[in-house]
């Protein structure tokens, strides 16, 4: 999901600055609503488990798309499947470019010896590059932002009406462990933010599992809402694009406020904003890191899936206090 967040600004700027191209975005049917605002912008979705699935499944994808009359194909997944449909379209006569993923470089970041401690390119830039490979000029250092979605009766039945108060979401989970910050901490941030009657509180999260530490985190606070289960993504998406701040792990939830424009905090483990996944146009300030005094050989992984013992407490150096202090002085 995060990866497909992150294309969403680079596709906004190119259409903004190339109002007379169509892109034509290719992609599981559960993430059109991420492409809903944006104009100059059909949803193709992708039948993995149907229609394209296997490889005859991606012939018969090809063929899908060949009606659109492509004039070019900007890869940016890079993967087994995104090849095989790229390389149809080179074979026949089409322009082709694709996202290098900077491999090298993220393994020399997060290895344990000879370790290179410096930022990457971000998956921005590199999607950026593609198309300009293809020939178009994207500038993503200036961006506008103009969506904020009018609410429904239905999703203000859940979250009131926003009238004076400060709309924060907070997204606690993450695909791996070594990405979440310890609910005992998350609880003292809640806590402390739930006490300011100013500020209404929006627990992100999914499943059945997570709603329930929603539940504990929310306990006895009128003014925290757990939002888990109750929304659709489109609906969810909505709520996001009226937030006035976001606090999330390294996960999707921050590249989808981002990608609305909404300032996002976000706390790092044992992966690192060097390795090219800082939200979109979110200062490096904005990025609470484990100390890397106590924990030298940090970031320890790109995405969060290789655990280092004796790492598994390194997010218990950002303290609560600097996670609350953060999310005040970008609320002033």
């Amino acid at each position: 999901m995060g990866d497909v967040a992150m294309t969403v600004p680079v596709i906004r700027a190119f259409i903004q600055q190339n109002p007379n191209v169509y892109i034509t975005v290719v992609s599981r049917p559960f993430f059109q609503p991420f492409f809903d605002e944006i104009l100059n912008v059909n949803f193709f979705a992708v039948d993995v488990k149907g229609r394209h699935k296997g490889f005859f499944g991606l012939l018969k994808l090809y063929f899908d798309l060949k009606q659109f009359n492509i004039d070019a194909v900007a890869d940016l997944h890079n993967v087994l499947r995104s090849k095989i449909i790229r390389t149809l379209f080179a074979l026949s006569g089409k322009k082709v470019a694709f996202t290098d993923k900077g491999r090298a470089e993220k393994k020399a970041l997060t290895r344990a010896k000879n370790k290179i401690f410096q930022p990457v390119k971000s998956m921005f830039e590199r999607h950026v590059k593609t198309f300009g490979e293809l020939g178009f000029t994207v500038d993503i250092t200036d961006p506008k932002f103009s969506y904020k979605a009018t609410l429904s009766n239905e999703i203000i039945s859940v979250s009131g009406e926003k009238e004076t108060q400060n709309w924060i979401g907070i997204a606690p989970f993450a695909q791996y462990d070594s990405k979440v910050y310890p609910m005992d901490l998350m609880q003292k941030v809640v806590d402390d933010l739930g006490q300011n009657s100013k500020y209404t509180i929006f627990l992100f999260g999914g499943g059945n599992k997570e709603t329930e530490q929603l539940k504990a985190l929310a306990n006895g606070k009128s003014n925290c809402i757990v939002v888990a289960g109750k929304f659709k993504l489109r609906q969810e998406l909505y709520l996001i694009s009226n937030l006035d701040i976001m606090l999330s792990m390294d996960s999707a939830n921050a590249h989808i406020a981002s990608m609305y424009g909404i300032k996002t905090v976000t706390l790092w483990g044992a992966t690192h904003p060097f390795a090219g996944f800082k939200p979109f146009n979110q200062p490096m300030e904005n990025c609470l890191v484990s100390d890397r005094a106590q924990y030298p050989l940090l970031p320890t992984s790109v995405y969060g899936n290789k655990k280092v013992e004796g790492y598994e407490n390194a997010m218990r150096t950002i303290a609560p206090q600097t996670v609350v202090a953060k999310i005040q002085s970008l609320l002033k």
